[in-house]
C-alpha cells in the first residue's frame, strides 16, 4: 500500500496505515476527521481504491471530504461564531465543497453567508462563482460594498436592471434584497420598485484564446515584461521591438528576455506589444480544463477604452486584466492582444495518478 515519497508526503507505518483504516471503517469522530485522514493516507501513499476496499469511503467521497475539510478548516481560521462551525459540522460538506475555488479570506466570508441565509449547493455553487468573477472587478457600482452579500446583491440587482418581464424582475429585485450587506445597496435596490426602465447590459466579450499546435509561417519576436505580479513600471520599462523588412528581422541593443509568437493576425497588428506571464486562473474569465501557466500579451500603443477589449489597469495593490462596461477610473497600460496557451502535452499517466489537493 505504501508508495515512494512524493511532494508533500507523510511517513506511516503499517500499523498506523491499518489504524487509520480501521478509524475510517468504523466512522470514528466527524466528517472533518475523515477527510484529514483520508489526505493523511493518501499522503502516505495509500490508493484511493485501496482505502475504499478497507473503509467504503468511495474514491470520489475522499475527494469531496478531503476538501471540504480544508475549506473548513479556512473558515475556522477566521474564528467565527460557534454556531457557524458547528452549522458545517452538520455535514455540509456539499456546501462546503463549493468553496473550494475561493482563496481563504473569500472562503470563510463565503461559508459566513451561506449560514446566514442557509442556502443549499446551488446556493453555495452561485455564491461562489459570483465572488469569484465580482472580486476581480477594480470597483463596483455606487451604492454596493465588498462584502459577498453585497456582491450577490450586485449581480441580481444587475440582471434586475435588464429584464422585461415584471415576473422575473420582481424575483430578481427581491433575491438582491434578501443578500443585501449594506444600507446603501438596499436603497440601490429598493430604487427599481419605481423604476421599470430596461437598461441594456453588455456581456463581457469572448477572450481571445489560441493554442500552440500548429507552427506560422510568420514569427514575431516579443518582449518578455517577466511573470505576475508586475508593476506598472515593470510593464513600461520595457523597450519595444523593432522589425526591419522583409524578413521580420530584429536588432536587440538592450538586455532582456524575448518569446517568439507564430503570426497570428492579432498579434501581427499590435503596435507595442509586451508578454508576461501568469496562471490562467488570474485571468478574467476561467478557462477549461486544468490551470495552467499562460502567456499574456498587450498592446501598449492602445490605451483607449474600448467596450470591445480587456485592458490591463493599474490599480491602488496591483495590476488587473480586466473588462469593464463603463469606462474605468484607473489607468490603462495596454489592450489585450492574445492570450497563449502552451502546447498541450498528453500525458496518459497522468490520468492514473490520484487527485492532488492543497493543505
Amino acid at each position: 500500500m505504501n508508495s515512494p515519497s512524493i511532494p508533500n508526503s507523510i511517513k506511516l507505518s503499517e500499523t498506523e496505515i491499518k489504524a487509520k483504516l480501521k478509524s475510517l471503517l468504523h466512522k470514528e469522530g466527524n466528517w472533518i476527521d475523515w477527510g484529514k485522514t483520508c489526505q493523511e493516507l493518501q499522503k502516505a501513499g495509500c490508493n484511493p481504491a485501496d482505502i475504499f476496499e478497507a473503509s467504503g469511503f468511495q474514491a470520489s467521497q475522499q475527494n469531496i471530504i478531503i476538501v471540504a475539510a480544508q475549506v473548513y478548516e479556512s473558515v475556522a481560521k477566521a474564528e467565527p461564531q460557534t454556531e457557524v462551525l458547528t452549522y458545517y459540522q452538520g455535514p455540509k460538506t456539499d456546501v462546503l465543497y463549493e468553496f473550494r475555488i475561493l482563496n481563504q479570506e473569500q472562503r470563510a466570508s463565503a461559508a459566513q453567508l451561506a449560514f446566514a441565509k442557509k442556502v443549499d449547493v446551488d446556493g453555495a455553487h452561485e455564491i461562489a462563482k459570483i465572488i469569484q468573477d465580482v472580486s476581480r472587478m477594480s470597483q463596483l457600482p455606487q451604492g454596493f460594498t465588498k462584502h459577498p452579500g453585497d456582491m450577490v446583491a450586485y449581480t441580481c440587482w444587475k440582471h434586475a436592471r435588464n429584464r422585461k418581464d415584471l415576473q422575473e424582475k420582481t424575483r430578481l429585485i427581491a433575491k438582491a434584497l434578501k443578500f443585501a450587506h449594506s444600507d446603501s445597496a438596499r436603497e440601490t435596490i429598493e430604487k427599481l420598485l419605481s423604476d421599470f426602465t430596461v437598461v441594456k447590459t453588455h456581456s463581457a466579450p469572448l477572450l481571445p484564446i489560441y493554442r500552440l499546435d500548429t507552427e506560422e509561417e510568420i514569427i514575431r519576436i516579443i518582449p518578455l515584461a517577466g511573470t505576475y505580479p508586475l508593476t506598472s513600471e515593470e510593464i513600461k520599462a520595457v523597450n519595444n521591438v523593432e522589425i526591419q523588412e522583409p524578413f521580420r528581422s530584429v536588432t536587440i541593443t538592450t538586455q532582456g528576455t524575448f518569446v517568439p509568437i507564430p503570426g497570428w493576425q492579432s498579434v501581427l497588428g499590435a503596435t507595442d506589444p509586451v508578454a508576461y506571464v501568469c496562471t490562467s486562473d488570474l485571468l478574467p474569465k476561467t478557462l477549461s480544463g486544468k490551470v495552467e501557466k499562460v502567456l499574456v500579451i498587450i498592446d501598449r500603443a492602445k490605451q483607449k477604452w474600448d467596450i470591445n477589449g480587456y485592458f490591463l489597469v493599474e490599480t491602488e495593490d496591483c495590476l488587473k486584466l480586466q473588462w469593464s462596461e463603463v469606462e474605468p477610473q484607473v489607468p490603462i497600460l495596454g489592450q489585450l492582444v492574445t492570450v497563449v496557451r502552451p502546447k498541450k502535452i498528453i500525458d496518459e499517466g497522468n490520468i492514473t495518478q490520484p487527485w492532488q489537493m492543497d493543505d
